[in-house]
């Protein structure tokens, strides 16, 4: 549950205008790789973690978390104000300075080279922003520690029912994550 917690952190970044999508998310954290499905609807998002039993749904419209466990029928609520869905923009930004223009997995794509404070530490990161989607398909620590990236991204509208609880599930209690067990919050 903490990766589909963590992966989280990096979507929960800010409000975007961005098109409603899935992809393939692949995060690289000190050498260690987990892929995700991930399928986002306008205020909405569902991370699918592989190798886990459960999946998350983040709805920015409600301020809440919703950790969902298939097999026990049961979801866990997690109240978040700041639930959003990814901007161009990042938490704690200090600085952000154009580099190139580069094809990503497809998409052209403008890289950048962004400044953020985290807990009063300063850490520089990539960052490639799709063009068409105005969406981050890339980021990346600049000493190469982690790097999150979109790949067979599929524009276009997605089930409602993708976001929602299924019916005859049950409701769990559980206290929201403490911050110190977090990392940066778009490194999950």
């Amino acid at each position: 549950m903490g990766i589909l917690i963590g992966t989280l952190g990096f979507l929960a970044l800010g409000p975007a205008q961005a098109a409603d999508f899935s992809a393939q998310v692949v995060n690289t954290y000190q050498g260690q790789t987990t892929q995700a499905k991930i399928f986002v609807q306008t205020d909405k998002i569902r991370m699918e973690t592989q190798g886990t039993e459960e999946y998350t749904i983040l709805r920015a419209d409600k301020s809440v978390i919703w950790i969902v466990v298939p097999e026990e029928k049961t979801y866990i609520e997690i109240p978040s104000p700041q639930a959003r869905r990814p901007e161009v923009k990042m938490n704690g930004e200090v600085s952000r300075e154009y580099l190139s223009s580069e094809t990503v997995n497809g998409y052209a794509t403008k890289k950048y080279e962004v400044r953020y404070l985290d807990k009063d530490t300063l850490h520089r990161v990539h960052q490639w922003v799709a063009s068409d989607l105005d969406y981050p398909i890339k980021i990346s620590a600049l000493d190469g520690s982690w790097s999150t990236e979109y790949r067979n991204i599929q524009t276009g509208p997605q089930a409602n029912s993708l976001f929602e609880i299924p019916e005859g599930f049950d409701r769990i209690s559980k206290s929201a994550p403490s911050p110190a067990d977090s990392k940066p919050d778009f490194v999950k």
